[in-house]
């Protein structure tokens, strides 16, 4: 069994030998490969002095580092981690196990901080928020949903198409695992502060709405006939809004003395159902491409198959 360890980077000199070195005694069979995304300081020669391989991205964001490492990389298991030091690396000789054992193809690190720095608020809530807005749309079970510490499959890797370049990479893998009705767990892990001379690139506001973003493109991508009802309910409800006293005044007087008022109700109202009418169309289409795509992910090997002693656990 191969075990990939991918870690994406971005000015991470201060980090990226502890990560290294710890995935290595943590997983000592385990290759570790490290994606420099165009950083400006010593991240790949500290990477490459503590043995691992390093490889180039030079397109910026980490949903593009992580595309090319899936598309690159072959293994069994791959274990997703950033490149700044405040994951365990220990817990990953059990998180390993545990997709084995249950046959998960996406195991998500439920983030357990003590020290506030590690985590900051706006940090929290801001999670909180985005994971709540994408278990209502999506029937997403797991509470940590932006962490970047992860347990793949072989299947998960090779049949994910994503187009998220930035943060947002991390809602798209939940989603995909969903969509295809994955098995999933969560473990909880230990979650650190960054060590002295390394600085967080997530922008809070920034990032957050990029995830807002790519959530939405999410919907309107898998979940159409949901994106385009609410269309239809705003476009329709302006129209009533603009339209209601004209025909209330058209039944007491028998005259439409606002036509261009009556224009833009029935111009709305037809938007409306025109709205509603896509996304009745693109619901078929889409249903049509998830089977497809079921198709392929269950023609890769899953977990129980590159670890035969489980394939028989009830």
């Amino acid at each position: 069994m191969n075990i990939a360890v991918l870690v994406p980077c971005y000015n991470e000199e201060a980090a990226i030998a502890t990560v290294v070195r710890d995935f290595k005694s943590a997983l000592p069979d385990a290759i570790i490969y490290v994606y420099d995304n165009n950083s400006r300081d010593r991240t790949m020669a500290r990477a490459r002095e503590a043995g691992a391989v390093v490889r180039s991205e030079t397109r910026q964001g980490k949903g593009n580092v992580v595309r090319r490492m899936f598309a690159d990389v072959e293994a069994d298991i791959y274990v997703l981690v950033d490149g700044d030091d405040t994951y365990d690396a220990g817990a990953a000789k059990d998180m390993v196990a545990r997709v084995l054992e249950t046959g998960a193809d996406l195991l998500t690190a439920r983030r357990i901080h003590t020290d506030a720095a590690a985590y900051r608020m706006g940090h929290v809530l801001g999670n909180r928020l985005l994971t709540g807005l994408t278990a209502a749309l999506f029937q997403v079970r797991l509470t940590d949903m932006l962490s970047g510490y992860r347990i793949f499959s072989r299947r998960f890797v090779k049949s994910f198409p994503f187009t998220a370049e930035g943060f947002g990479i991390e809602t798209e893998l939940t989603v995909h695992a969903v969509r295809l009705m994955m098995p999933m767990a969560e473990m909880d892990t230990r979650y650190k502060e960054r060590p002295v001379g390394s600085v967080s690139k997530l922008n809070t506001w920034v990032d957050g709405f990029r995830i807002l973003r790519t959530i939405a493109h999410l919907v309107r991508e898998e979940r159409p006939l949901v994106f385009f009802t609410v269309a239809f309910l705003i476009l329709a409800a302006f129209s009533l809004f603009v339209g209601t006293p004209v025909v209330s005044e058209y039944l007491d007087t028998g005259q439409v003395p606002r036509l261009p008022t009556a224009v833009l109700a029935t111009g709305l109202m037809l938007l409306a159902f025109l709205a509603l009418t896509c996304g009745l169309i693109l619901d078929m289409v889409t249903r049509g491409r998830w089977e497809q795509k079921r198709m392929a992910y269950l023609a890769i090997p899953g977990p129980l198959d590159v670890n035969p002693k489980h394939a028989d656990k009830p």
